[in-house]
């Protein structure tokens, strides 16, 4: 049997040129059967079956039109689809689906060390950011150097906290949504010294219509010295020359050295209540009063900027106005502590800058105050409101001319325990 293709069989072989054909002429140009071009080959791994590499052996196959099985095998598939010997094989460097091996399994452990170490850089630089942010914003504009013949310092520190009723920067719109009136310059709406120790903190509240004497003092202005000016109110001190001489006056009539100063406006109080979204308290009996704009009915409920403080300034609604009013002051800072330091609060940016710049912006604070302290100061109110320290207002003892006289006793042993930084015995009005 023959297996040559026909025409090439036996002595029938035409004329060849190179096979011992006596024609001086090479034959025409003819097709290798074996690389003839046939279709397109599917991509590689499209149904195709992995192909075995060369493996030598057989040469021309029987039956076979070209390299057989034991020759050049078929990882030569031919010009046109750019395969040579030995394709991707299960063996070889690319995977059977034609990619690039079988998938590594995900390093789960090197994933989640690069996503915390993401997570911590992003939480200390935006940390860092909102420190320098917040610390700019912040008002240093009372010199306490300007105080003179101080006491000594204690243990622990002491704040002085004022709300004044300053009408700067407000609208005559705003006056009269506010109920400030129109006043003049500005006066002590409200007093409080914090003392943050060791041995706990405490919050008194000074009233207004303390009877005080003030005394001698450097002019926060002209630098010269002035007076005294003898008996008054303490809040005379702060309408006179502002918040030097307030801590001047509650440094000598007390005999506490003042460490750090913090003052807020009508304004600034208000929008930090609203931008906190209001705050929630439980008013024990109803009253009303057309100075301030109060008209509150008993019960829990939630204030906005404007009612808060109108709840905090309302006077002439109580019998005892300047002791009621202090107590309203610090239930009210109770639980705008409280509302501020809630998560909801903390950790919502659309709640939180918004609270923080407006309170930055209208405190005023003394030149070495800084953030830190500032948040100690928070800090200590919210845990003296909470429950964790002694809230009180200055012992009173009588009054004069309208005036309250303190209790000097007990304010001496007051000062003795605030100094040593000793848990307080006494008690307030």
């Amino acid at each position: 049997m023959n297996d040559w293709p026909e025409g090439w069989s036996g002595g029938n072989r035409g004329n060849e040129y190179g096979r011992g054909s006596a024609n001086a002429q090479p034959e025409s140009a003819r097709v290798m059967r074996q690389v003839r071009r046939g279709p397109q080959a599917p991509p590689y791994g499209a149904g195709v079956p992995p192909q075995p590499s060369y493996t030598g052996g057989q040469g021309y196959d029987e039956g076979q039109n070209g390299y057989g099985q034991g020759g050049y095998d078929n990882g030569y598939d031919g010009y046109n689809t750019g395969q040579v010997y030995g394709g991707g094989g299960p063996g070889g460097p690319e995977g059977p689906d034609g990619g690039r091996g079988p998938r590594r399994a995900p390093n789960w452990r090197r994933r989640i060390k690069w996503t915390a170490i993401t997570l911590v850089t992003l939480l200390v630089v935006t940390s860092v950011a909102t420190y320098f942010w917040a610390d700019s914003k912040l008002n240093r504009d009372v010199d306490l150097s300007k105080v003179i013949d101080r006491p000594a310092a204690g243990d622990g520190t002491n704040y002085l906290i004022v709300g004044s009723d300053s009408r700067e920067g407000l609208t005559a719109a705003e006056k009269k949504k506010l109920h400030t009136g129109s006043a003049a310059g500005k006066r002590t709406d409200s007093m409080m010294i914090l003392h943050v120790g060791d041995s706990g903190d405490t919050l008194i509240s000074l009233p207004r219509d303390s009877n005080v004497t003030i005394p001698k003092f450097q002019g926060s202005e002209s630098g010269k010295i002035k007076g005294p000016l003898g008996t008054n109110k303490l809040n005379a001190a702060y309408a006179i020359d502002g918040a030097t001489l307030l801590v001047r006056t509650v440094e000598y009539n007390m005999g506490l050295h003042i460490d750090h100063y913090v003052e807020i406006g009508f304004n600034g109080f208000a929008d930090i209540v609203d931008a906190v979204g209001g705050v929630t308290i439980d008013i024990d009996k109803g009253f009303k009063d057309s100075y301030s704009g109060a008209d509150f009915k008993a019960g829990k409920q939630t204030l906005n900027g404007e009612e808060a403080l109108a709840f905090v300034r309302t006077r002439h609604a109580f019998a005892a106005s300047d002791l009621q009013r202090t107590k309203n002051q610090q239930k009210f800072l109770s639980a705008l502590a409280h509302q501020v330091a809630t998560p909801g609060t903390l950790l919502n940016p659309f709640k939180l800058y918004p609270t923080l710049g407006a309170g930055l912006d209208s405190l005023s604070v003394d030149k070495d105050m800084s953030l830190w302290d500032l948040a100690s100061m928070f800090w200590a109110m919210k845990g003296v409101s909470g429950g964790d320290g002694t809230s009180m207002n200055m012992p009173i003892s009588g009054s004069t001319g309208g005036n309250l006289v303190w209790d000097k006793a007990k304010v001496k042993t007051l000062v003795n325990e605030l100094n040593n930084d000793q848990k307080v015995t006494v008690s307030g009005n």
